[in-house]
């Protein structure tokens, strides 16, 4: 054999060898992922072959620290913790798996079901009294997400047979009851109450502004003020203002809460509840007040729920209704930091225990507004900043003086035999005012808009016009539904300001 049949025959053999080896790599790859798959395998029949496992709640640890207190399978048990688990996932409340020989083997995150419960109020740091749907109240311990971040109110997720509260449901009812947020209406928004907004403010600013000077002249600040009046006249708007300007007022890094008390959604059929919800209410309060964090309870339309005791004229709830608030309100006297205000347009119906110094100490009447109150009303309504076709100041003059032209709309006839002639100005009120803009401002638009698609391109119809406002008064005095009803002359009592006269008959003037 030569010598380049010889090298030939090396070279041969050498790709031979090498193609083995790279088929041999593969086989071994191959096979390693077999055995990998078969211990996959095996592995999943033994966990098959393991017995179930059985979930539980952790309570807490043993005093020495080493045993685990679960709730499973209705039972409180002492059970063992796995090696292989951290004792700092354990957390009161969470759900855990225990193995064979009911030992915690692993953390499963909190129970995600369970019933709702009301937060009455903390007892320490770990426990908590909560009130079930029935109204049947019992203490529960607290998971370790709740503690520190739960409130009166507040609806707690509850574990009944572990008899422990897991998770916050967003749903509490001092929430749907009551708005925490400051509103954003300011003095300068209210136009024909100057006197009014003085005395609100020197009855309740004062005290949370310059504590000092009333602790130096030993005087109480006011627990309650009663804003009181026709509908539509700013009642409300005031409310809202005394708690932006409060919020203005109190020092840097403070926030001061208004709490908008929706009055009929307290009401509820099932005996004790609408005591327990005002109880609620006032619990939110002294706690947001705890911090030193002025506080303001309002309750719009405060007939509704206090009216006075043994009237007759409602199912008679009011019994025990009036005297939950009197309680609470008695209760706020160590509190300088909450104080209530109260709104209505029906003040003959409220029970005389509230209205007595001590409670709604400030009563303020919110009257009808003037020509000069009209006016200034007016002009948060309508100015420059509008499109208007002549001097936002002399439309205002002559929607006052249309508004206050004398046109009579009934005639009351009094006990006493005397005759009163009521007219439609005798019923002005702010929102009238602010009703009244809005139309006119709708008329001009629709005149610009029918100018526009007549002659394209025309601008000179814009803006609000003194036939505008004029149209706006007209039409408003004919669909005002703030008038009683004319069939009963009792509702014409209130208006005629004859205190003690009743009117014995009541006709609408042609």
């Amino acid at each position: 054999m030569s010598l380049a049949e010889t090298v030939d025959d090396v070279r041969t053999l050498k790709r031979e060898l090498q193609t083995l080896g790279v088929r041999n790599a593969k086989l071994a790859q191959l096979l390693k992922a077999a055995r990998e798959r078969l211990d996959e395998l095996n592995a999943q029949v033994a966990e098959l072959a393991e017995p179930a496992s059985t979930f539980g709640v952790f309570l807490t640890l043993d005093a020495r620290g080493r045993d685990a207190e679960v709730f499973t399978a209705g039972r409180r048990m002492r059970v063992k913790i796995s090696p292989d688990l951290s004792r700092a996932q354990l957390r009161p409340g969470a759900r855990v798996r225990l193995g064979e020989g009911a030992i915690i083997v692993e953390v499963c995150g909190y129970p995600e079901t369970g019933s709702l419960a009301v937060l009455i109020e903390h007892i320490g740091a770990d426990r908590a009294l909560v009130a079930g749907h029935t109204g049947e109240e019992k203490v529960v311990m607290l998971a370790h997400p709740l503690k520190g971040v739960t409130r009166a109110g507040d609806h707690l997720l509850v574990n009944d047979r572990a008899e422990i509260a897991v998770e916050r449901i967003p749903k509490t009812e001092a929430t749907s009851l009551c708005l925490e947020e400051v509103p954003d209406v300011s003095y300068e928004d209210i136009g024909g109450l100057d006197e009014q907004i003085e005395i609100i403010h020197d009855a309740v600013e004062l005290p949370f502004t310059q504590p000092e000077l009333y602790k130096t002249y030993k005087l109480d600040p006011p627990r309650g003020v009663l804003l009181y009046g026709p509908p539509g006249c700013g009642k409300t708007l005031i409310a809202k203002a005394v708690a932006n300007s409060l919020a203005k007022r109190v020092g840097s890094g403070q926030r001061s809460y208004f709490l908008s008390v929706k009055g009929p959604e307290l009401l509820n059929k099932y005996v004790g509840e609408t005591e327990r919800r005002i109880r609620m209410i006032f619990e939110n309060a002294r706690e947001l007040a705890s911090e030193g964090r002025p506080v303001v309870i309002f309750f719009d339309e405060m007939e509704s729920l206090f009216r006075t005791r043994g009237s007759g004229v409602s199912s008679d709830m009011e019994t025990t209704v009036v005297p939950q608030l009197l309680t609470e309100m008695d209760g706020v006297e160590g509190l300088s930091n909450v104080i209530i205000i109260g709104a209505t347009n029906r003040e003959e119906l409220i029970d005389p225990a509230l209205l007595r110094p001590g409670r709604l100490d400030v009563k303020i009447r919110v009257s009808r507004p003037d020509k000069a109150g009209a006016r200034d009303i007016f002009t948060r309504y309508l100015d420059d900043s509008v499109p208007v076709a002549e001097p936002a100041a002399d439309l205002i003059d002559a929607a006052v003086e249309a508004l206050y032209t004398p046109r009579p709309y009934v005639e009351l006839t009094l006990t006493d035999g005397t005759t009163r002639m009521l007219f439609y100005h005798d019923f002005v009120s702010g929102a009238m005012i602010a009703n009244i803009v809005d139309r006119a401002k709708k008329l001009a638009i629709k005149e610009h808009l029918a100018a526009c698609s007549t002659t394209p391109g025309t601008a000179g119809h814009c803006g609000v016009a003194r036939k505008h406002l004029i149209a706006a008064v007209l039409e408003e005095q004919r669909e005002s539904e703030d008038l009683p009803d004319t069939s009963n002359p009792d509702e014409w009592a209130r208006i005629t300001g004859r205190q003690g006269m009743r009117v014995c008959h009541a006709r609408v003037v042609n």
